[in-house]
């Protein structure tokens, strides 16, 4: 079993068309018109009816995305060398503001040299405004990029677009009846239906990430489109699926809404995404625990640790204490927690509820912005200068303040990597955020104006060997000239 992006560069199909003979090539009678008209009234049709009214309003906002830049391919012809290519990919997104802010998949868009959206519901006056045809293309600019997530937002050059409404994503119940919408194999405008397999599904044990499963069908190209309810509001966004042969088997999985509407909100407002914590370690509740610990519930999450200092800390929450809701949901396990945390934004107040010698205590829990998350340091990006092109990232000067961000260096001076751009046109590992690059082909490197004068004496295809810092471990990162 393997996880498949729902999103595709090219493809061919081969389709087998069947011949379809009428009523009155079979010499059958056509059903009376009486009798059209009253089958309309039974539940299927009013069902079928109701399909097609939520389908013809949510595809108005639904986007097909279209991608064009450089990407390593291996040649199994040329003994496994790599090499770049052009690359073009499709995926699907959803408007989610009148003024064309759009929600899609990281991976839909990461890379891309060019970033283009298809509408559906674009009418002749609105595609005047960026001067385009109704049916055709428009240029799209990318916002801001969440890898941890798996999503990013868009912007086009347009207002007045229909929308669609992020609904709670903690109200979903299993066997709820949901709708996905993309491009499907690059067959743009698709609808597909199924229900709510899972809530809340974690993928990967050592993270906590969680996603809504389901049985609606996804395939290649359904990356980034919206997953909707019955009401037209988007409870997720379609992201991967799980499968042997590359294609949907009924294990569909898209990012919850309430984690989506946290992402868009810090990228649309700040550019980047900034993750929260309180300082706690989480165990969720087992019945062994139960009994071995003479726990009086059997529902929620027992405080393994807290850190000494940290906002849980302060606020007074104790090891031992069991969370039973946070913000006044009721919390079950650690994926629900981290969940519900994740949509408090840096410096709001978490209300945590705990059971406590029997009783129910709530404690107002200040979140924190995690030490340890690279974003942190894209609030230090003043503007284009900060720029280093040729290796595709933007980056800040080591000062006082960000040594004592970072911790103890191994070396005391260097720059640091803020965020990655997909500007670099370098064949290896780049640098990625978080990283301080100290010397670059064994010249120390003291601050960013340094940097970039050594950059600009080299040669268009050397060598760049850069001496960087991660994590408390120097190593050398290679990176070649196509």
């Amino acid at each position: 079993m393997s996880i498949h992006r729902p999103f595709v560069g090219c493809v061919v199909l081969s389709v087998a068309m069947m011949p379809i003979l009428c009523a009155a090539q079979t010499g059958q009678p056509s059903r009376a018109p009486e009798s059209a008209r009253q089958l309309k009234n039974d539940p299927l049709h009013v069902f079928s009816e109701s399909v097609q009214q939520l389908s013809s309003t949510v595809t108005k906002s639904v986007v097909q995305v279209l991608t064009t830049g450089f990407g390593l391919t291996t040649d199994e012809q040329k003994n496994d060398t790599a090499y770049l290519e052009a690359q073009r990919g499709i995926g699907a997104g959803v408007v989610l503001s009148p003024d064309g802010y759009i929600v899609t998949n990281a991976h839909v868009v990461e890379g891309a040299q060019r970033i283009r959206v298809r509408l559906q519901g674009l009418d002749k006056q609105t595609a005047a405004q960026v001067d385009a045809s109704p049916h055709g293309p428009i240029e799209a600019k990318l916002v801001g990029i969440d890898r941890v997530s798996d999503l990013a937002v868009l912007k086009i050059d347009l207002k007045g677009l229909p929308t669609l409404q992020l609904a709670d994503s903690n109200d979903l119940k299993q066997g709820q009846v949901v709708f996905a919408f993309g491009s499907p194999l690059g067959l743009e405008n698709s609808v597909s239906m199924g229900v709510v397999s899972a809530t809340s599904r974690l993928i990967d044990p050592d993270k906590p990430d969680v996603y809504i499963q389901t049985d609606a069908p996804i395939n290649p190209g359904n990356s980034g489109g919206p997953l909707v309810d019955v009401d037209g509001r988007v409870v997720g966004i379609n992201t991967f699926i799980l499968s042997e042969s590359g294609g949907n088997e009924g294990l569909g999985f898209a990012i919850p809404s309430d984690v989506v509407r946290n992402v868009y909100d810090q990228i649309r407002t700040e550019g980047h995404v900034h993750r929260g914590q309180i300082g706690v370690y989480l165990r969720t509740i087992t019945p062994e625990l139960v009994e071995g610990l003479h726990l009086p519930t059997n529902q929620g999450v027992l405080l393994q640790d807290i850190v000494p200092g940290s906002s849980a800390d302060k606020a007074g929450l104790n090891v031992g204490d069991v969370v039973v809701s946070v913000g006044g949901k009721p919390v079950s396990d650690v994926r629900h927690f981290a969940l519900d945390l994740y949509g408090y934004k840096i410096g709001q107040n978490a209300e945590v509820g705990v059971l406590r010698n029997g009783q129910v205590q709530t404690f107002a829990v200040k979140v924190i912005e995690r030490p340890d998350d690279p974003e942190r340091f894209a609030d230090m990006v003043t503007g284009p200068d900060n720029l280093v092109n040729r290796l595709g990232i933007v980056a800040v000067t080591v000062n006082d303040q960000l040594r004592d961000a970072l911790g103890d260096l191994r070396i005391p001076n260097g720059v640091l990597v803020a965020a990655r751009t997909p500007s670099s046109t370098l064949l290896g590992e780049g640098p990625e955020p978080g990283d301080v690059i100290h010397a670059v082909n064994g010249t120390p490197i003291h601050d960013l104006p340094q940097l970039k004068q050594h950059l600009r004496k080299m040669k268009p295809g050397d060598t760049i060997v850069l001496q960087i810092e991660r994590s408390g471990l120097l190593s050398y990162l290679v990176l070649e000239s196509e």
